[in-house]
């Protein structure tokens, strides 16, 4: 448990954070694994657009800092290189 004043303000803050952060990475595994399923469907068009919606998940979660930037330009650039290998 805090000590001090200045530790219990900033474990409620951390647990906010730590929620939010999250939230973030769930929903990108759940946009990521949208786009793998599209692409295994053999639905072209469909997985254009679950590309488009998973980089712009990467995008926001690299600017709230829920992941680093590499990673999401690894992981953008192995889902772009997966939609080319369907065409």
């Amino acid at each position: 448990m805090p000590n001090t004043k200045s530790a219990e303000r900033r474990m409620r803050s951390n647990e906010r954070k730590r929620l939010q952060n999250r939230s973030v990475a769930s929903r990108l595994r759940g946009v990521e694994k949208d786009f793998r399923a599209s692409l295994t469907g053999g639905k072209k068009d469909e997985a254009a657009k679950s590309l488009r919606a998973a980089i712009s998940g990467l995008d926001k979660a690299v600017k709230s800092g829920v992941i680093h930037r590499r990673t999401a330009d690894r992981k953008k650039s192995r889902l772009t290189v997966a939609l080319n290998a369907l065409k």
